[in-house]
């Protein structure tokens, strides 16, 4: 399947109808913010030339080479090699309330701001979510209520085990890592107990079929 970017507001009505899309996360994907926690870029600098490995469960090891001048809050880029697929992509800062500055992505195909590119299995370069419209989805959106539900409550543990150096096998919900706040700590607790709550309500409607199947 080859994969155009349109905008999802005005559909480019050249491109061919796709019977079924594609998962979003058997792409790959630049987040912008990532990259600086991880040291492959440094806002304010041009770091040069630097290699970047992604583990796809798709295409399996994919590895690129990544370039950024961020010099310039008015003309800075970020530059991604892979294999002989060069692509540059427009970087833009904007002033935050609270001071410094906060760096955004500049979409190659809606020129919407954002901090995250992706380019899925068939496209050529990566673009926004909003660029690839209803060609992709989530993988949560291949999955049913409940497998939604579990894989929900698995994300919040990985996260916070990995935040507070937890055994993910000894916890459903692990405590509070040390350092979260518990504003932020809360609203994971509440996102776990609304999805523990759809799996209780899926076991009631599956109890309910069993007991009208052994009625008849």
């Amino acid at each position: 399947m080859c994969l155009r970017p349109c905008d999802s507001e005005r559909r480019d009505t050249t491109m061919p109808r796709t019977r079924s899309r594609v998962c979003l996360q058997d792409g790959l994907r630049l987040d912008l913010n990532r990259l600086a926690r991880k040291g492959f870029i440094k806002f304010g600098t041009n770091i040069g030339i630097r290699g970047i490995v992604w583990n796809n469960r798709f295409w399996g090891e994919v590895v690129g080479i990544i370039s950024a001048d961020m010099t310039d809050p008015h003309d800075s880029w970020l530059g991604i090699q892979i294999r002989e697929s060069r692509q540059r992509i427009t970087l833009v800062s904007r002033s935050r309330h609270f001071g410094g500055r906060q760096w955004f992505f500049v979409c190659p195909a809606t020129s919407r701001i954002v901090t995250v590119l992706w380019k899925p299995p068939g496209a050529t370069r990566f673009c926004s979510r909003k660029a690839w419209g209803r060609q992709v989805a989530y993988a949560s959106q291949f999955m049913d209520r409940d497998s939604r539900a579990h894989h929900g409550q698995s994300k919040i543990n990985s996260r916070l085990c990995s935040l507070g150096e937890f055994d993910p096998d000894e916890w459903a919900l692990p405590p509070k890592p040390k350092w979260m706040r518990w504003k932020t700590y809360n609203r994971y607790e509440q996102k776990f107990e609304r999805y523990e709550a759809q799996l209780d309500a899926g076991l009631e409607e599956l109890a309910a079929r069993l007991k009208l199947l052994e009625s008849k």
